[in-house]
């Protein structure tokens, strides 16, 4: 993997200069090599600054947003999708800026629960408007990964085998997928497979519980999860979401739903979900390894 990565509201949801310094040095000493941000707003952070800080730890950087009803580009409504397409721009704007290369979260449409069934027309100017913001995030060097959430979430995609298909409609080559394994729990018949099926068009992973708690302690089949990965080769960056009440952004934590406590020791959460990762990939390495062995006599 290129990276093991943390989403920075394990750590704080603020993100003023002295929460963001402490996001970065929580984030080194829990042993991970990537930070992810969501819903950072240039405006507000001294951008310069924190990507020399990222740079300073030896950190790689992520940026994941959702994007608002007022800015869905599969909006039929051209003043939405257009500031859409100017929220992504910007976003694309500040992954290069703060030194990443990679651009995730729910580009493709609104992030929430939706009322209505998604629509062909919806699908399409979806697809092709991203696929313009696409091409200008390749020349700044960045990716775009659409991330494959739950119904409640969104109504565009929500398994692997639909993201593959909005990739093929939208005809770019620098949009890929986004899993995400708490999502995948829900929604697909079965995720290792579905990684399997997917295969070289993962751009970015997500590492979360079934309960969105710590890694092991829910239901989600680790075992065939980290086996698919080596099995299909995956080398991208692979991050740790987690959250709970603890921390409250008011633009997640509503829409996701978080309205249990499931840890209030984040230090002790990171450190074992960094373990966790590495003891999971490191054995479907070894089994891999294994039973691609030739044992000749």
């Amino acid at each position: 993997m290129a990276h093991v990565g943390i989403h920075s509201f394990v750590w704080s949801a603020a993100s003023d200069q002295k929460a963001l310094d402490r996001t970065l040095e929580r984030t080194k000493e829990a042993g991970f090599d990537l930070i992810e941000f969501s819903y950072l707003d240039p405006a507000d952070v001294d951008i310069d600054r924190l990507a020399k800080r990222i740079a300073a730890h030896g950190l790689g950087v992520a940026i994941s947003i959702g994007l608002p009803e007022e800015g869905d580009i599969s909006s039929a409504d051209k003043a939405v999708a257009a500031h859409g397409v100017e929220i992504l721009d910007e976003m694309v704007a500040l992954t290069r800026d703060l030194g990443g290369n990679v651009l995730a979260g729910i580009l493709q449409t609104s992030h929430g629960l939706q009322t209505q069934m998604p629509t062909k027309d919806g699908w399409n100017r979806s697809a092709h408007t991203l696929a313009e913001v696409a091409a200008r995030a390749k020349r700044a060097g960045v990716s775009l990964n659409v991330e494959i959430v739950n119904r409640f979430e969104s109504n565009l995609l929500n398994t692997a085998s639909q993201g593959l298909a909005y990739i093929e409609t939208s005809g770019s080559d620098n949009i890929f997928l986004h899993l995400d394994t708490f999502h995948m729990n829900i929604e697909e018949a079965d995720a290792a497979l579905a990684i399997r099926h997917a295969a070289d068009r993962i751009g970015y992973f997500h590492i979360g519980e079934s309960h969105r708690g710590f890694l092991g302690t829910g239901s989600i089949d680790w075992r065939a999860i980290f086996d698919a990965l080596v099995a299909v080769g995956y080398s991208k960056d692979v991050s740790f979401e987690s959250f709970s009440s603890e921390i409250v952004d008011e633009n997640l934590s509503r829409k996701t739903a978080i309205w249990r406590n499931l840890w209030s020791d984040n230090v002790e959460l990171a450190r074992h979900a960094r373990r966790f990762i590495d003891v999971g990939m490191e054995t479907a390495r070894r089994k891999h390894e294994l039973v691609a062995a030739e044992h000749r006599p």
